[in-house]
Protein backbone atom coordinates (compact mmCIF):
# COMPACT_ATOMS: atom_id res chain seq x y z
CA UNK A 1 0.00 0.00 0.00
CA UNK A 2 1.37 3.39 -0.96
CA UNK A 3 2.25 6.01 1.60
CA UNK A 4 -0.55 8.21 0.26
CA UNK A 5 -3.11 5.55 1.16
CA UNK A 6 -1.68 4.85 4.61
CA UNK A 7 -3.44 7.95 5.89
CA UNK A 8 -7.18 7.90 5.85
CA UNK A 9 -8.41 10.18 3.08
CA UNK A 10 -10.79 12.00 5.42
CA UNK A 11 -7.78 13.23 7.41
CA UNK A 12 -7.08 15.52 4.47
CA UNK A 13 -8.91 18.80 5.08
CA UNK A 14 -9.07 19.53 1.35
CA UNK A 15 -10.54 16.10 0.58
CA UNK A 16 -13.24 16.13 3.23
CA UNK A 17 -14.37 19.68 2.44
CA UNK A 18 -14.45 18.88 -1.28
CA UNK A 19 -16.64 15.87 -0.56
CA UNK A 20 -18.93 18.08 1.51
CA UNK A 21 -19.33 20.67 -1.26
CA UNK A 22 -20.20 18.01 -3.84
CA UNK A 23 -22.98 16.36 -1.83
CA UNK A 24 -24.21 19.75 -0.60
CA UNK A 25 -24.81 20.86 -4.18
CA UNK A 26 -27.07 17.85 -4.68
CA UNK A 27 -29.09 18.73 -1.57
CA UNK A 28 -29.22 22.42 -2.46
CA UNK A 29 -30.99 21.57 -5.71
CA UNK A 30 -33.25 19.16 -3.83
CA UNK A 31 -34.33 21.87 -1.38
CA UNK A 32 -34.97 24.24 -4.28
CA UNK A 33 -37.34 21.73 -5.83
CA UNK A 34 -39.05 20.91 -2.54
CA UNK A 35 -40.18 24.52 -2.06
CA UNK A 36 -40.45 25.71 -5.64
CA UNK A 37 -44.27 25.41 -5.53
CA UNK A 38 -44.72 27.18 -2.17
CA UNK A 39 -44.69 30.77 -3.49
CA UNK A 40 -46.75 29.64 -6.50
CA UNK A 41 -49.87 29.03 -4.37
CA UNK A 42 -51.50 32.28 -5.64
CA UNK A 43 -51.24 30.95 -9.22
CA UNK A 44 -52.20 27.39 -8.32
CA UNK A 45 -55.37 28.49 -6.49
CA UNK A 46 -56.32 31.28 -8.92
CA UNK A 47 -59.33 30.56 -11.14
CA UNK A 48 -58.51 28.36 -14.13
CA UNK A 49 -57.21 30.52 -16.96
CA UNK A 50 -57.02 33.70 -14.86
CA UNK A 51 -53.77 35.54 -14.05
CA UNK A 52 -53.00 35.91 -17.79
CA UNK A 53 -53.85 32.27 -18.39
CA UNK A 54 -51.57 30.98 -15.60
CA UNK A 55 -54.19 30.13 -12.94
CA UNK A 56 -54.68 26.38 -12.42
CA UNK A 57 -57.88 26.48 -10.37
CA UNK A 58 -56.79 24.33 -7.41
CA UNK A 59 -58.65 24.68 -4.13
CA UNK A 60 -56.86 25.37 -0.83
CA UNK A 61 -57.55 21.80 0.25
CA UNK A 62 -56.09 20.43 -3.00
CA UNK A 63 -53.00 22.56 -2.53
CA UNK A 64 -52.72 21.32 1.06
CA UNK A 65 -53.05 17.69 -0.10
CA UNK A 66 -50.44 18.24 -2.83
CA UNK A 67 -48.01 19.74 -0.30
CA UNK A 68 -48.53 16.82 2.05
CA UNK A 69 -48.15 14.25 -0.76
CA UNK A 70 -44.39 14.73 -0.40
CA UNK A 71 -44.33 12.33 2.55
CA UNK A 72 -47.18 9.92 1.74
CA UNK A 73 -45.06 7.08 0.32
CA UNK A 74 -42.40 7.56 2.95
CA UNK A 75 -44.93 7.35 5.76
CA UNK A 76 -47.49 4.79 4.61
CA UNK A 77 -45.32 2.50 2.49
CA UNK A 78 -42.38 2.72 4.94
CA UNK A 79 -40.08 3.47 2.01
CA UNK A 80 -37.89 5.86 3.98
CA UNK A 81 -37.39 3.29 6.74
CA UNK A 82 -36.39 0.67 4.19
CA UNK A 83 -34.15 3.29 2.57
CA UNK A 84 -32.22 3.56 5.84
CA UNK A 85 -31.76 -0.20 5.97
CA UNK A 86 -30.59 -0.18 2.33
CA UNK A 87 -28.12 2.56 3.23
CA UNK A 88 -26.64 0.58 6.14
CA UNK A 89 -26.70 -2.69 4.18
CA UNK A 90 -25.54 -1.63 0.70
CA UNK A 91 -23.63 1.55 1.44
CA UNK A 92 -23.55 5.18 0.49
CA UNK A 93 -22.73 4.93 -3.22
CA UNK A 94 -25.62 2.65 -4.21
CA UNK A 95 -28.16 4.43 -2.02
CA UNK A 96 -27.08 7.88 -3.19
CA UNK A 97 -27.49 7.07 -6.86
CA UNK A 98 -30.85 5.38 -6.24
CA UNK A 99 -32.19 8.37 -4.32
CA UNK A 100 -31.02 11.02 -6.78
CA UNK A 101 -32.60 9.06 -9.65
CA UNK A 102 -35.92 8.90 -7.78
CA UNK A 103 -35.79 12.66 -7.19
CA UNK A 104 -35.25 13.37 -10.87
CA UNK A 105 -37.94 10.91 -12.00
CA UNK A 106 -40.51 12.36 -9.58
CA UNK A 107 -39.65 15.89 -10.69
CA UNK A 108 -40.29 15.00 -14.33
CA UNK A 109 -43.73 13.59 -13.46
CA UNK A 110 -44.60 16.72 -11.50
CA UNK A 111 -43.40 18.97 -14.33
CA UNK A 112 -45.50 17.00 -16.85
CA UNK A 113 -48.56 17.36 -14.63
CA UNK A 114 -48.42 21.15 -14.27
CA UNK A 115 -47.51 21.57 -17.95
CA UNK A 116 -50.75 19.99 -19.18
CA UNK A 117 -54.48 20.11 -18.51
CA UNK A 118 -56.49 17.06 -17.45
CA UNK A 119 -60.22 16.39 -17.31
CA UNK A 120 -62.08 14.93 -14.38
CA UNK A 121 -61.18 14.08 -10.81
CA UNK A 122 -59.25 11.27 -9.15
CA UNK A 123 -59.73 9.80 -5.67
CA UNK A 124 -56.57 10.11 -3.58
CA UNK A 125 -55.73 8.95 -0.02
CA UNK A 126 -56.51 11.61 2.62
CA UNK A 127 -57.74 13.98 -0.09
CA UNK A 128 -60.87 12.41 -1.54
CA UNK A 129 -61.73 13.45 -5.10
CA UNK A 130 -59.22 15.97 -6.45
CA UNK A 131 -58.43 17.46 -9.82
CA UNK A 132 -56.60 14.89 -11.99
CA UNK A 133 -53.77 17.39 -12.44
CA UNK A 134 -53.40 17.70 -8.67
CA UNK A 135 -53.34 13.89 -8.31
CA UNK A 136 -50.60 13.43 -10.93
CA UNK A 137 -48.53 16.32 -9.55
CA UNK A 138 -48.92 14.81 -6.07
CA UNK A 139 -47.75 11.42 -7.37
CA UNK A 140 -44.63 12.99 -8.80
CA UNK A 141 -44.03 14.93 -5.59
CA UNK A 142 -44.45 11.74 -3.53
CA UNK A 143 -41.88 9.85 -5.66
CA UNK A 144 -39.58 12.84 -5.44
CA UNK A 145 -40.12 12.89 -1.67
CA UNK A 146 -38.93 9.30 -1.34
CA UNK A 147 -35.73 10.15 -3.20
CA UNK A 148 -35.18 13.44 -1.37
CA UNK A 149 -35.54 11.96 2.11
CA UNK A 150 -33.31 8.98 1.37
CA UNK A 151 -30.78 11.37 -0.18
CA UNK A 152 -30.95 13.42 3.02
CA UNK A 153 -30.08 10.50 5.30
CA UNK A 154 -27.38 9.40 2.85
CA UNK A 155 -25.73 12.82 2.90
CA UNK A 156 -25.95 12.87 6.71
CA UNK A 157 -24.06 9.58 6.85
CA UNK A 158 -21.56 10.92 4.27
CA UNK A 159 -20.77 13.85 6.57
CA UNK A 160 -20.42 11.65 9.65
CA UNK A 161 -18.13 9.34 7.67
CA UNK A 162 -15.80 12.17 6.64
CA UNK A 163 -15.99 14.53 9.64
CA UNK A 164 -16.19 12.43 12.81
CA UNK A 165 -13.52 13.76 15.17
CA UNK A 166 -13.26 16.93 13.10
CA UNK A 167 -15.65 19.83 12.40
CA UNK A 168 -18.79 17.62 12.36
CA UNK A 169 -21.42 20.16 13.44
CA UNK A 170 -19.88 22.90 11.28
CA UNK A 171 -19.91 20.57 8.27
CA UNK A 172 -23.54 19.64 8.87
CA UNK A 173 -24.35 23.30 9.40
CA UNK A 174 -22.72 24.31 6.14
CA UNK A 175 -24.56 21.54 4.28
CA UNK A 176 -27.83 22.80 5.74
CA UNK A 177 -26.82 26.40 4.86
CA UNK A 178 -26.22 25.52 1.22
CA UNK A 179 -29.51 23.63 1.17
CA UNK A 180 -31.27 26.70 2.55
CA UNK A 181 -29.90 28.70 -0.36
CA UNK A 182 -31.98 26.41 -2.54
CA UNK A 183 -35.04 27.06 -0.37
CA UNK A 184 -34.43 30.81 -0.33
CA UNK A 185 -34.05 31.01 -4.11
CA UNK A 186 -37.22 28.97 -4.55
CA UNK A 187 -39.24 31.18 -2.21
CA UNK A 188 -37.91 34.41 -3.66
CA UNK A 189 -37.64 33.62 -7.37
CA UNK A 190 -40.20 30.93 -8.25
CA UNK A 191 -43.15 33.29 -8.65
CA UNK A 192 -41.29 35.93 -10.72
CA UNK A 193 -39.88 33.16 -12.94
CA UNK A 194 -43.35 31.67 -13.41
CA UNK A 195 -44.85 35.05 -14.33
CA UNK A 196 -41.99 35.90 -16.67
CA UNK A 197 -41.92 32.58 -18.53
CA UNK A 198 -45.57 31.65 -18.87
CA UNK A 199 -46.64 29.82 -15.76
CA UNK A 200 -46.01 27.30 -13.02
CA UNK A 201 -44.36 24.78 -15.36
CA UNK A 202 -41.39 27.12 -15.96
CA UNK A 203 -40.31 27.13 -12.31
CA UNK A 204 -40.94 23.39 -11.91
CA UNK A 205 -39.01 22.63 -15.10
CA UNK A 206 -36.05 24.65 -13.84
CA UNK A 207 -36.10 22.64 -10.62
CA UNK A 208 -36.12 19.35 -12.55
CA UNK A 209 -33.10 20.46 -14.58
CA UNK A 210 -31.24 21.32 -11.36
CA UNK A 211 -31.97 17.83 -9.99
CA UNK A 212 -30.38 16.30 -13.07
CA UNK A 213 -27.22 18.27 -12.28
CA UNK A 214 -27.47 17.09 -8.66
CA UNK A 215 -27.59 13.48 -9.80
CA UNK A 216 -24.42 14.00 -11.82
CA UNK A 217 -22.77 15.65 -8.79
CA UNK A 218 -23.38 12.55 -6.72
CA UNK A 219 -21.72 10.44 -9.39
CA UNK A 220 -18.62 12.58 -8.90
CA UNK A 221 -18.83 12.08 -5.13
CA UNK A 222 -18.93 8.30 -5.61
CA UNK A 223 -15.40 8.43 -7.00
CA UNK A 224 -14.18 10.11 -3.80
CA UNK A 225 -16.11 7.71 -1.59
CA UNK A 226 -14.48 4.74 -3.31
CA UNK A 227 -11.04 6.27 -2.69
CA UNK A 228 -11.91 6.80 0.98
CA UNK A 229 -12.84 3.14 1.35
CA UNK A 230 -9.53 2.20 -0.28
CA UNK A 231 -7.53 4.14 2.31
CA UNK A 232 -5.82 2.65 5.34
CA UNK A 233 -8.91 2.38 7.55
CA UNK A 234 -11.15 0.80 4.89
CA UNK A 235 -11.48 -2.47 6.78
CA UNK A 236 -12.68 -0.61 9.87
CA UNK A 237 -15.11 1.43 7.79
CA UNK A 238 -16.61 -1.67 6.19
CA UNK A 239 -17.02 -3.28 9.62
CA UNK A 240 -18.85 -0.19 10.87
CA UNK A 241 -21.22 -0.26 7.89
CA UNK A 242 -22.26 -3.87 8.59
CA UNK A 243 -25.98 -4.05 9.39
CA UNK A 244 -27.83 -6.78 11.28
CA UNK A 245 -31.52 -6.82 12.11
CA UNK A 246 -30.57 -8.12 15.54
CA UNK A 247 -28.99 -4.70 16.24
CA UNK A 248 -32.30 -2.83 15.90
CA UNK A 249 -33.21 -3.10 19.63
CA UNK A 250 -30.14 -0.92 20.32
CA UNK A 251 -31.89 1.79 18.35
CA UNK A 252 -35.50 1.36 19.39
CA UNK A 253 -34.83 1.13 23.14
CA UNK A 254 -32.72 4.29 23.28
CA UNK A 255 -34.64 7.10 25.05
CA UNK A 256 -32.24 9.79 23.85
CA UNK A 257 -32.81 8.73 20.26
CA UNK A 258 -36.58 8.96 20.67
CA UNK A 259 -36.27 12.41 22.22
CA UNK A 260 -34.35 13.64 19.17
CA UNK A 261 -36.84 11.91 16.86
CA UNK A 262 -39.89 13.53 18.46
CA UNK A 263 -38.16 16.90 18.70
CA UNK A 264 -37.46 16.70 14.98
CA UNK A 265 -41.13 15.89 14.32
CA UNK A 266 -42.50 18.79 16.36
CA UNK A 267 -39.91 21.40 15.45
CA UNK A 268 -39.97 20.79 11.71
CA UNK A 269 -43.79 20.59 11.78
CA UNK A 270 -43.66 24.17 13.00
CA UNK A 271 -41.34 25.33 10.21
CA UNK A 272 -41.61 23.59 6.84
CA UNK A 273 -45.43 23.35 6.68
CA UNK A 274 -45.56 26.98 7.83
CA UNK A 275 -43.42 27.98 4.83
CA UNK A 276 -45.95 26.32 2.51
CA UNK A 277 -48.53 28.88 3.58
CA UNK A 278 -46.34 31.84 4.59
CA UNK A 279 -46.47 33.64 1.23
CA UNK A 280 -50.26 33.82 1.28
CA UNK A 281 -50.16 34.77 4.99
CA UNK A 282 -48.07 37.81 4.09
CA UNK A 283 -50.58 38.80 1.40
CA UNK A 284 -53.82 38.38 3.37
CA UNK A 285 -52.80 39.27 6.93
CA UNK A 286 -50.04 41.81 6.35
CA UNK A 287 -51.10 43.31 3.00
CA UNK A 288 -47.84 42.60 1.17
CA UNK A 289 -47.84 42.84 -2.63
CA UNK A 290 -48.14 39.28 -4.04
CA UNK A 291 -45.08 39.93 -6.22
CA UNK A 292 -42.96 40.59 -3.11
CA UNK A 293 -44.67 38.37 -0.54
CA UNK A 294 -42.36 35.40 -1.17
CA UNK A 295 -39.32 37.48 -0.24
CA UNK A 296 -40.34 37.69 3.44
CA UNK A 297 -40.48 33.90 4.03
CA UNK A 298 -37.25 33.73 2.03
CA UNK A 299 -35.59 35.62 4.88
CA UNK A 300 -35.88 32.44 6.95
CA UNK A 301 -33.53 30.27 4.87
CA UNK A 302 -31.26 33.22 4.14
CA UNK A 303 -30.81 33.72 7.88
CA UNK A 304 -29.97 30.06 8.43
CA UNK A 305 -27.35 30.21 5.69
CA UNK A 306 -25.17 32.15 8.12
CA UNK A 307 -26.55 31.08 11.49
CA UNK A 308 -26.56 27.29 11.12
CA UNK A 309 -22.80 27.05 10.41
CA UNK A 310 -22.16 29.59 13.18
CA UNK A 311 -24.11 27.63 15.79
CA UNK A 312 -22.57 24.42 14.46
CA UNK A 313 -19.12 25.86 15.03
CA UNK A 314 -20.15 26.83 18.56
CA UNK A 315 -21.27 23.25 19.19
CA UNK A 316 -18.00 21.86 17.77
CA UNK A 317 -15.85 24.06 19.99
CA UNK A 318 -17.89 24.56 23.15
CA UNK A 319 -20.63 21.89 23.20
CA UNK A 320 -24.05 22.79 24.72
CA UNK A 321 -25.97 20.96 21.99
CA UNK A 322 -29.04 20.15 24.12
CA UNK A 323 -29.14 23.72 25.43
CA UNK A 324 -29.11 25.10 21.88
CA UNK A 325 -32.10 22.90 21.04
CA UNK A 326 -34.05 24.23 24.04
CA UNK A 327 -33.39 27.86 23.10
CA UNK A 328 -34.39 27.27 19.47
CA UNK A 329 -37.65 25.63 20.53
CA UNK A 330 -38.52 28.57 22.79
CA UNK A 331 -37.93 31.01 19.92
CA UNK A 332 -40.12 28.92 17.57
CA UNK A 333 -42.98 29.09 20.05
CA UNK A 334 -42.66 32.85 20.50
CA UNK A 335 -42.71 33.37 16.72
CA UNK A 336 -45.95 31.50 16.10
CA UNK A 337 -47.67 33.06 19.11
CA UNK A 338 -46.83 36.44 17.58
CA UNK A 339 -48.20 35.42 14.16
CA UNK A 340 -51.42 34.27 15.88
CA UNK A 341 -51.99 37.68 17.49
CA UNK A 342 -54.46 40.07 15.79
CA UNK A 343 -51.67 42.44 14.74
CA UNK A 344 -51.00 43.29 11.09
CA UNK A 345 -47.77 45.27 11.31
CA UNK A 346 -45.48 44.31 8.42
CA UNK A 347 -42.36 45.46 10.31
CA UNK A 348 -43.27 43.10 13.14
CA UNK A 349 -43.82 40.28 10.64
CA UNK A 350 -40.34 40.80 9.19
CA UNK A 351 -38.76 40.94 12.67
CA UNK A 352 -40.53 37.75 13.73
CA UNK A 353 -39.40 35.98 10.55
CA UNK A 354 -35.81 36.92 11.45
CA UNK A 355 -36.28 35.38 14.90
CA UNK A 356 -37.66 32.24 13.28
CA UNK A 357 -34.48 32.15 11.19
CA UNK A 358 -32.43 32.18 14.41
CA UNK A 359 -34.51 29.31 15.81
CA UNK A 360 -34.12 27.39 12.58
CA UNK A 361 -30.37 27.89 12.80
CA UNK A 362 -30.13 26.75 16.42
CA UNK A 363 -32.01 23.45 16.47
CA UNK A 364 -30.77 21.69 13.29
CA UNK A 365 -27.15 22.77 13.94
CA UNK A 366 -27.26 20.90 17.26
CA UNK A 367 -29.77 18.13 16.57
CA UNK A 368 -28.24 16.35 13.56
CA UNK A 369 -24.64 16.17 14.90
CA UNK A 370 -26.01 14.81 18.19
CA UNK A 371 -27.33 11.61 16.60
CA UNK A 372 -23.86 10.00 16.10
CA UNK A 373 -23.17 10.60 19.80
CA UNK A 374 -26.14 8.41 20.68
CA UNK A 375 -26.23 5.79 17.88
CA UNK A 376 -23.30 3.65 16.55
CA UNK A 377 -22.14 4.14 12.94
CA UNK A 378 -23.42 0.74 11.76
CA UNK A 379 -26.99 1.82 12.62
CA UNK A 380 -26.65 5.46 11.69
CA UNK A 381 -28.43 5.20 8.33
CA UNK A 382 -31.36 3.40 9.91
CA UNK A 383 -31.41 5.91 12.78
CA UNK A 384 -31.56 8.89 10.44
CA UNK A 385 -34.18 7.04 8.38
CA UNK A 386 -36.43 6.55 11.41
CA UNK A 387 -36.02 10.22 12.36
CA UNK A 388 -36.81 11.35 8.83
CA UNK A 389 -39.69 8.85 8.66
CA UNK A 390 -41.33 10.27 11.79
CA UNK A 391 -40.59 13.78 10.51
CA UNK A 392 -42.40 12.91 7.28
CA UNK A 393 -45.56 12.18 9.23
CA UNK A 394 -45.56 15.85 10.13
CA UNK A 395 -44.51 17.00 6.66
CA UNK A 396 -47.33 14.94 5.18
CA UNK A 397 -50.20 15.45 7.61
CA UNK A 398 -49.68 19.01 8.84
CA UNK A 399 -50.02 20.76 5.44
CA UNK A 400 -53.25 18.85 4.80
CA UNK A 401 -54.51 19.82 8.26
CA UNK A 402 -53.56 23.49 7.84
CA UNK A 403 -55.00 23.59 4.31
CA UNK A 404 -58.36 22.38 5.64
CA UNK A 405 -58.23 24.81 8.58
CA UNK A 406 -57.48 27.74 6.25
CA UNK A 407 -60.31 26.77 3.91
CA UNK A 408 -62.71 26.60 6.87
CA UNK A 409 -61.55 30.07 7.97
CA UNK A 410 -61.92 31.69 4.54
CA UNK A 411 -64.72 34.26 4.32
CA UNK A 412 -67.00 35.05 1.39
CA UNK A 413 -64.46 37.53 -0.01
CA UNK A 414 -61.72 34.90 -0.08
CA UNK A 415 -59.85 36.40 2.90
CA UNK A 416 -58.30 33.85 5.29
CA UNK A 417 -58.19 34.24 9.07
CA UNK A 418 -54.89 32.63 10.10
CA UNK A 419 -55.41 32.74 13.89
CA UNK A 420 -56.33 29.07 14.27
CA UNK A 421 -53.57 27.74 12.01
CA UNK A 422 -50.90 29.86 13.71
CA UNK A 423 -52.12 28.63 17.10
CA UNK A 424 -51.59 25.06 15.91
CA UNK A 425 -48.02 25.92 14.88
CA UNK A 426 -47.45 27.54 18.31
CA UNK A 427 -48.57 24.31 19.99
CA UNK A 428 -45.88 22.43 18.06
CA UNK A 429 -43.37 24.85 19.55
CA UNK A 430 -44.53 24.25 23.12
CA UNK A 431 -44.22 20.49 22.69
CA UNK A 432 -40.73 21.01 21.22
CA UNK A 433 -39.64 22.82 24.38
CA UNK A 434 -40.84 19.96 26.59
CA UNK A 435 -39.04 17.33 24.49
CA UNK A 436 -35.80 19.35 24.32
CA UNK A 437 -35.78 19.65 28.13
CA UNK A 438 -36.35 15.88 28.40
CA UNK A 439 -33.40 15.30 26.06
CA UNK A 440 -31.18 17.51 28.23
CA UNK A 441 -32.18 15.48 31.28
CA UNK A 442 -31.53 12.17 29.48
CA UNK A 443 -28.11 13.39 28.37
CA UNK A 444 -27.24 14.30 31.95
CA UNK A 445 -28.32 10.82 33.08
CA UNK A 446 -26.66 8.76 30.29
CA UNK A 447 -23.69 11.05 29.55
CA UNK A 448 -24.10 10.99 25.76
CA UNK A 449 -21.88 14.06 25.49
CA UNK A 450 -24.45 16.36 23.91
CA UNK A 451 -23.15 19.22 26.04
CA UNK A 452 -19.53 18.37 25.14
CA UNK A 453 -17.52 19.70 22.13
CA UNK A 454 -17.31 17.64 18.94
CA UNK A 455 -13.71 18.39 18.03
CA UNK A 456 -11.37 15.94 19.74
Amino acid sequence: MTKALQQKLSESKAARWTALVIVSVTMMFAYFFTDVMSPLEPLLTAALGSEDGMGLGWTSSEYGWFSGAYGLMNVYLLLLFFGGIILDKFGIRFTGLMSTFLMFAGALIKWYAVSNTFDGTVWVPFGGDVNAQVALAGLGFAIYGVGAEIAGITVSKVIVKWFTGHELALAMGLQVALARIGTAVALGAALPIARAFGGVSASVGLGAACLCIGMISFLVYNVMDKKLDASADAAEAEEEEGFKFSDLPILFTNKGFWCITLLCLMFYAGVFPFLKFATKLMVFKYGVDPELAGLIPAMLPFGTIFLTPFFGSVYDKYGKGATLMIIGSVLLTMVHITFALPVSNIVLAIAVMIVLGVAFGLVPSAMWPSVPKIIPMKLLGTAYAVIFYIQNIGLSMVPMWIGSVNEKNTNADGIIDYTESMTIFAAFGVISIIIAVMLRMEDKKKNYGLEQPNIK
